[in-house]
């Protein structure tokens, strides 16, 4: 290699050096906004400031800490607030959580599938017990055993709903034919929660604070396993599920604020930000559900496609949060409705 050979080679080490560095290496505008910290245990164990720590954390720690600022706003603005949550959190300890907020009134609205009106009721006939993700489910059912998740119901508590049940469904049967009347679905669970007379019981707490419980899916799960059956002996029984419809539009016309926690998603999450689509949209809404927005379903969608739809206001305060609603939830309640109580 001569001379010339060299100094090329050099000069192209140079070339690609400060190639290099101009793209590694390349000055940056400084970004706005609070510094990223988390919580400093040097100063002890204090779990409200935990919490606190999330605004800074990043990450859905940081969405968490907004879904804690918006409920809050909420509850400042006396926003009438919609909870909605999906069957498998009553089937967790989340019913607590539920009953807690009802029996303080601190929500206006409930929305359930018909396994969170169910199980609230099972509950209070018998325990559901911890259990395992990977049991058996050949063994389980062998045993009886219902596993939802990690949790065990017996299905000697579907046998004992049934035996409370029909009494109630014949009650309602000879009501409708003495008066004409076709009882609405939030009326029976209403009546549940009446007859069940257990201060452990969400419905119990609806049905005394008069708080309304819109079940768009009632004729799912075991009340509806109850209602066919029922149906064999009297086929002209009737349920009306268009007065349910009436009543949650209703709610939202002339509302000054709306607030909407949405716990999972489907048709509880569908019901409330279809009624708030008759007033424009909901001021604030906060969402927690682990889905997906790919397949176009209304499930995984996050805030902004609703304000498309006028779901949600162009303005409102809003946040998804990604995340499993029974470690997320109780954080929340405990820095919004159960904190303001302390």
């Amino acid at each position: 290699m001569n001379k010339t050979d060299k100094t090329d080679n050099k000069s192209k080490e140079s070339d690609n050096e400060r190639t290099a560095k101009s793209n590694l290496l390349r000055k940056s505008e400084e970004a706005s906004g609070e510094s990223v910290r988390g919580y400093d245990f040097d100063k002890g164990i204090n779990y409200n400031e935990i919490i606190d720590s999330y605004a800074t954390t990043g990450f859905q720690a940081t969405h968490l800490s907004k879904a804690i600022e918006i409920i809050n706003e909420m509850i400042k603005e006396r926003a009438f607030i919609y909870l909605g949550y999906t069957s498998n959190m009553v089937s967790s300890g989340l019913r607590d959580v539920f009953r807690f907020l009802v029996k303080h009134k601190m929500v206006n609205f409930l929305v359930t599938t018909a396994g969170g009106i169910e199980e609230d009721i099972i509950k209070c006939l018998g325990d559901f017990k911890i259990g395992d993700f990977k049991a058996s489910g050949n063994e389980l059912r062998k045993k009886g055993i219902n596993r939802i998740g990690n949790i065990f119901a017996p299905n000697n508590r579907y046998i004992e709903f049934e035996e409370f049940l029909q009494p109630i469904l014949e009650e309602l049967y000879q009501e409708q034919k003495r008066t004409g009347r076709i009882i609405s679905s939030s009326e029976i669970i209403w009546k549940l929660g009446e007859k069940i007379n257990n201060e452990e019981s969400i419905y119990y707490w609806a049905n005394k604070n008069k708080i309304p419980v819109h079940c768009p899916a009632i004729g799912d799960g075991a009340i509806g396993d109850n209602i066919y059956f029922f149906k064999f002996k009297h086929p002209e029984f009737k349920i009306d599920i268009t007065e349910d419809i009436k009543t949650i539009n209703d709610t939202t016309m002339g509302l000054k604020k709306s607030g909407l926690i949405i716990l999972g998603s489907g048709v509880i999450k569908h019901a409330i930000l279809n009624a708030n689509m008759l007033r424009n949209g909901a001021d604030y809404a906060v969402y927690i559900n682990n889905s997906q927005e790919f397949d176009g379903s209304d499930a995984g969608a996050l805030p902004d496609e609703a304000v498309s739809w006028g779901k949600i206001l162009p303005n409102a305060k809003s946040i998804k949060v990604f995340g499993d609603a029974t470690i997320l939830f109780p954080l929340i309640v405990a820095k919004t409705f159960a904190g303001r109580n302390n």
